[in-house]
Parts: C-alpha cells; sequence; structure tokens
C-alpha cells in the first residue's frame, strides 16, 4: 500500500517538474527546489519501503512510521491534485469557444482572470509544499534509525535478540495503565487455571512494548515483595526444554555444569522451588505446540506453593492459548502507544539532549503527524472520489 502511493507521488512530482520547466505554470521562488528535494526525500524512502512493509509484521513502530508515510503521501497527492486540477481548468477555459474571434477575446479574458486567481494559488501551494518538506524531513530522521535494507542490500533475516530483565525506568513512555492491570493479573486469586500456576500472556506485534512491559511488571517493588522468587528467561526460537531449564537455573543461582539430562535438571528445579511462590517470565515465546511445553509446567507446578505465576510474551495468541492462558482472564493484547506518547519517544530517540533547539522546530511537526488519523485519510478519499466521480 505504502509503496504504490509513494510511487503515485513520484509520478506527480515528476510531471510538476516538467510543467514548471515548459512554464505552463509557474512556480513561486524557490518552491523548484522544494520539490527537487521532496522527490529525492521519496525516492531514497521508496528504496526502503519492501524492507519496511515485511518488518511491519514484528514491528509496531516500523508499522507506525509506514502510517505516517501514508498520511503525508496522501497529503501531498492532494496538493499535486490541486496543482493539476488548476492547469486543467485554465487550459480547456482556454478552448472551450468556437468562434474564432470570440475565441481570442475569451481566452484573454479567462486567462487573465486565471493569472489574477494564479497568484494566490501558486503562495497557497508554495506554502503546502514548503509544510510537507518538513513532514517528511522527521519521516527521513526516524526512517534512518531504522536501518532499513534497501532493494540492492537485500532483506534482512530476522533475528532473535537475547533479553534480560535489566531496565531503566525514567527511559521508558508510556504503558503505566497496563502495568497496573498485569500487576492485577499477578495477584489476583480468581483464575480458571486453578490456584497453584497461571499463565498470564502479553500478546501483540513486535516492538509494541511486551518486553518492556514485563521488565517494569519484573522490576516493581510490590512483585519483588510477593514473590519468594523471579525468575527470567529469554526463550525465542526454537522451543528447547533442556535450554529453558538450564535457563531457569542458571537464574536461580544454581550452577548446571554437570547437568545434561532433561529429567535431573527438572528435579533440581523442583527442589529450588518447594515450598515457594515465584514469578517466572518466559520473553519471547513461539512455539504453539502444547506437548513440549508440558514436562516444564508439570515440574514448576509440582511443590510450589499457590499464587506462584508464569508471565510470557509473544506475538502470537495461538502461543498464549497454548501455554494456557485463559482467554477472557489470562491474556492482554497490547496496543499502539497514544500520540503523545509516541511523540515523545520519536523525540528521544531523534534528538540529543543538547539539541533542543533543533527539537523545538520539529516537535510540533511531528505531533502533527502523530496525530494523523485513518478517519481524517478516509474523509480525503472520499472527497477526492466525489470531485472525480461525483
Amino acid at each position: 500500500m505504502a509503496e504504490a502511493l509513494v510511487s503515485v507521488v513520484l509520478e506527480q512530482l515528476r510531471s510538476i517538474i516538467i510543467q514548471e520547466v515548459g512554464q505552463e505554470v509557474r512556480l513561486v521562488v524557490d518552491v523548484k527546489n522544494e520539490v527537487e528535494k521532496l522527490t529525492s526525500s521519496f525516492r531514497a524512502i521508496q528504496a526502503v519501503l519492501a524492507n519496511a512493509e515485511e518488518r511491519q509484521l514484528e514491528d509496531g513502530y516500523v508499522k507506525l512510521w509506514l502510517d505516517q508515510l501514508k498520511d503525508v503521501s496522501y497529503d501531498m497527492d492532494d496538493v499535486l491534485d490541486e496543482w493539476g486540477t488548476a492547469i486543467a481548468k485554465s487550459q480547456s477555459k482556454v478552448h472551450e469557444h468556437p468562434s474564432k474571434n470570440k475565441k481570442k477575446v475569451c481566452s484573454f479574458m479567462i486567462f487573465s482572470c486565471f493569472r489574477v486567481r494564479e497568484v494566490g494559488l501558486r503562495r497557497r501551494i508554495a506554502y503546502k509544499i514548503k509544510e510537507l518538506n518538513e513532514r517528511i524531513d522527521v519521516i527521513v530522521i526516524v526512517k534512518n534509525m531504522f536501518d532499513f535494507k534497501s532493494l540492492e542490500a537485500g532483506i534482512k533475516q530476522h533475528e532473535h535478540h537475547e533479553t534480560a530483565s535489566v531496565i531503566d525506568v525514567k527511559d521508558v513512555k508510556g504503558r503505566e495503565n497496563d502495568k497496573d492491570r498485569v500487576m492485577k493479573m499477578l495477584f489476583s486469586t480468581e483464575s480458571s487455571q486453578g490456584p497453584a500456576l497461571r499463565t498470564i500472556s502479553l500478546v501483540g506485534m513486535g516492538g509494541i512494548g511486551k518486553t518492556t512491559l514485563a521488565k517494569l511488571v519484573y522490576n516493581d517493588l510490590k512483585v519483588e515483595n510477593h514473590f519468594d522468587k523471579r525468575i527470567w528467561v529469554c526463550v525465542s526460537d526454537p522451543f528447547d526444554e533442556i535450554t529453558i531449564a538450564k535457563a531457569i537455573l542458571q537464574d536461580l543461582k544454581e550452577s548446571t555444569q554437570n547437568l545434561i539430562k532433561l529429567q535431573t535438571l527438572l528435579e533440581k528445579i523442583q527442589s529450588l522451588i518447594r515450598g515457594k511462590k515465584f514469578l517466572l517470565v518466559l520473553d519471547d515465546l513461539w512455539n504453539e505446540d502444547s506437548t513440549k511445553w508440558e514436562q516444564l509446567k508439570d515440574s514448576l507446578e509440582c511443590g510450589c506453593l499457590p499464587g506462584s505465576r508464569i508471565l510470557a510474551t509473544t506475538r502470537k495468541r495461538n502461543v498464549a492459548t497454548s501455554m494456557g492462558s485463559s482467554p477472557s482472564t489470562d491474556i492482554l493484547e497490547l496496543g499502539l502507544l497514544s500520540t503523545d506518547e509516541c511523540c515523545s519517544l520519536f523525540s528521544k530517540l531523534a534528538f540529543s539532549e543538547n539539541e533542543s533547539r533543533e527539537r523545538g522546530d520539529l516537535d510540533e511537526i511531528g505531533r502533527k503527524i502523530a496525530a494523523k488519523s485513518m478517519s481524517g485519510r478516509l474523509k480525503k478519499l472520499k472527497a477526492k472520489f466525489w470531485l472525480l466521480y461525483g
């Protein structure tokens, strides 16, 4: 979708430059440079769109970036349509009278009237193009931070990264309400899974903040005081019971040097958690086969105190249900951050602390981009449809 939009905009930009060169309709001073700059920016974006379209399935912020790009593309399309329509109207007015003498007189009058109206139109178009360039500047800044691969460089394969429970809370934007909800689920005694061990799952696309939310909960003082043991394991793919069992023991400060068999590992885990109320975070789960999880879960459940919890993060709802999470009470699906939270996050990523002057100029532009809604885009498309076909 984004790729098609960008292609349309590039074609229209090429057309407007040709019209400028041919002097059919003159742009105001310096706007030709603005158009050329826009063209260059869109071409740079076009080169990485294939990679961005693929990565949006796993990274929520890439999806947000693509949505912002679509908003600018729709607005650019509207501006260029307005310019092209004005040109078409002026040309059709000149040629609509059959009489030669009349045609000359009418053509002159129409041309003169159009020239008067054109001054205001040119200024309005110039202002809109400059504003769009400022918005594209922000999008290009964020694009560069994502390290997209161009068509020539090929598309990088997805990689799983090891996660740890450490977090600097002051760097986290948003998720306060989600954190409160998760903690209530951890502390609640009401569950269809039974009193001993309950699995709570955080579900959402990659990059949306599941791991960050799990870290916030894991490091909360109330959680630390509530559970006797806290364990953090990054699972990723493939799901391997022996590897996970060893990671659990290592986080419990137990050596696994001479432990090779799954049976021995599970017995050791049982001895360490017996009579304890624990919280086990299983980060980045992908396995949908519940049978691969059963032995480990049974071992964890044996001997632990009621109120023990497993907190899982996954991109797939099927994984959450295979872990035993009840869809109605034990699964929290994360959505995107609010507009203010997104602006705050992008501002932090794009600027350092000593760039406050530059940030001040672009903050408002970034806020307008983030505030764009789908309803606005639909209204724009409906209006364009009626202009063309109504």
